[in-house]
């Protein structure tokens, strides 16, 4: 017989590990909630012309394709069977017979659905639409720590507006949920396409934003030397390469960040390419700012007006240039920099374009998500869960025999009648196998009723924690276990 197993990337969670995720799903869902997101689902399946094209090549190939229905080789009709695939199409190879045996695949993520959704009931929604969504997505990629080929995620999106609000509420909502979970060594990375975009003009560059955008990602993995031999591989040259290290080397505070970057871009007369951040109360003289310097710069007075109290979290990174298929304004990634080796936690962006590709164009979003699994690891490598055991029964009821077993029944009912998580312990055994149970499974009370306490119409509850144990008449039992 075959060893059961399950593919590789997937897990299963126990009912302890299924408690701490929920901790985990409560603290998010409450925070989107807060913010005046609605909750929305949508389906496992997508059609594969709604999923393709939109992550870029490489998105493409980690896509989980799903085989038609029935005999996918051939079709049948009126007893005359055709093959849908030829010998041409296998000389041709994947591109030329996936269309005809895959018509649909796992979702990739939770983003190009929710522009899919927004695109089919433009005519029903309220815009601006907030809305967030937690569900699994799936991708085909190499199975490593913090990365698996089925994994849930948190979406939180707005669709309908271009006000830079909705950014300075992402960091808000990041803030405070990695906060509540207890991760508080974070750093919230920002970035802007437009800062991408003006760094490549600064290099006096043409048609090579892409292989410069991957290569500066990455500077943090490999460092400048490694960075360095991949542009020059694409054709950068030495000159180009020590401008574009002195652009990213700006240092200091957010502001001061962004100052010098301003200096740096001026220097190499990039052209301006955004509006006064406030045209009515500037001076008609004054020229037009850089977008992606000014849109930063304006999310972070609106984080100060808000009230938010942790700039020291908050990193301007000219190199983070995450989602390059979509994002066209802020780009956002939120490490735990005490969990050394994982990944993201939290990543989005501004989109103004996604809808766009589903037939309703000028509708700008911005959007994030969080990913459960490595909020879980990074919980878990830390040693912040609290409290969430195997069960969430708090009180279990003891049985001695059959005639104790049916008089702790009415009891039983009266605690879950009170919202007290309770059982009864199914069979009747020695007292020291029910207390084991109890320890094993995190049950912090057991409630002892035995032929002796129900003659004197009491019952001893005892903490297991503490070991300390009290007497209570069986009227007052409730009562005192719902202070």
């Amino acid at each position: 017989m075959e060893k059961p197993s399950i593919p590789q990337g997937t897990r299963d969670f126990g009912p302890a590990q299924v408690a701490r995720r929920q901790h985990i799903f409560g603290v998010i869902r409450r925070t989107f909630e807060l913010f005046g997101y609605a909750p929305l689902e949508t389906p496992t399946l997508e059609n594969l012309s709604v999923l393709t094209g939109k992550y870029g090549d490489e998105g493409d190939q980690l896509l989980y394709k799903v085989l038609n229905s029935g005999n996918f080789l051939v079709k049948e009709r009126r007893g005359e069977i055709t093959p849908l695939v030829t010998a041409e199409d296998l000389e041709t190879g994947p591109r030329a017979v996936l269309p005809k045996i895959a018509e649909k695949g796992l979702r990739y993520d939770l983003t190009v659905p929710f522009a899919r959704y927004v695109a089919m009931n433009r005519g029903t929604l309220t815009f601006p639409f907030r809305r967030y969504q937690m569900q699994p997505v799936w991708r085909a990629d190499k199975p490593q720590r913090g990365r698996y080929r089925e994994f849930w995620q948190c979406d939180a999106d707005v669709v309908g507006t271009t006000s830079l609000l909705c950014e300075a509420e992402i960091v808000l909502m990041m803030a405070r949920v990695l906060s509540e979970l207890g991760l508080d060594d974070f750093t919230i990375k920002i970035n802007h396409r437009g800062v991408l975009r003006n760094v490549y003009q600064a290099l006096g560059g043409e048609g090579q934003e892409t292989d410069l955008f991957v290569a500066i990602d990455k500077l943090d993995k490999i460092g400048r030397e490694g960075v360095s031999r991949e542009l020059l591989a694409k054709g950068f040259t030495e000159p180009v390469l020590d401008t574009l290290f002195d652009l990213l080397a700006v240092a200091g505070t957010f502001e001061e960040k962004l100052d010098r970057l301003l200096a740096g871009f001026v220097t190499a007369g990039v052209e301006p390419d955004g509006q006064r951040p406030t045209a009515d109360s500037a001076d008609d003289d004054e020229p037009a700012h850089y977008r992606g310097l000014s849109e930063l710069g304006q999310v972070h007075a609106l984080l100060a007006a808000s009230g938010f109290r942790q700039f020291e979290r908050l990193e301007f990174d000219p190199t983070l240039a995450r989602g390059l298929s979509y994002y066209t304004g802020c780009i956002f990634e939120v490490k735990i920099n005490n969990v050394p080796g994982m990944g993201s936690v939290s990543g989005g962006g501004r989109y103004d374009n996604l809808t766009g590709a589903f037939g309703l164009p000028g509708v700008p979003g911005v959007g994030f998500s969080f990913g459960v699994d490595r909020l879980y690891d990074c919980l878990e490598t830390l040693d912040l869960f609290v409290g969430a055991g195997e069960t969430p029964t708090r009180v279990l009821l003891t049985h001695f025999d059959a005639a104790s077993g049916r008089a702790a029944l009415p009891l039983l009912a009266e605690l879950r009648q009170a919202g007290i998580p309770a059982e009864l312990y199914p069979d009747a055994s020695k007292l020291q196998k029910q207390f084991k149970y109890a320890d094993a499974k995190g049950i912090p009370l057991v409630l002892i009723l035995g032929p002796e306490e129900l003659a004197a119409g009491v019952a001893k509850i005892k903490i297991l924690q503490s070991g300390e144990e009290k007497t209570l008449p069986l009227a007052e039992v409730v009562a005192a276990l719902t202070v």
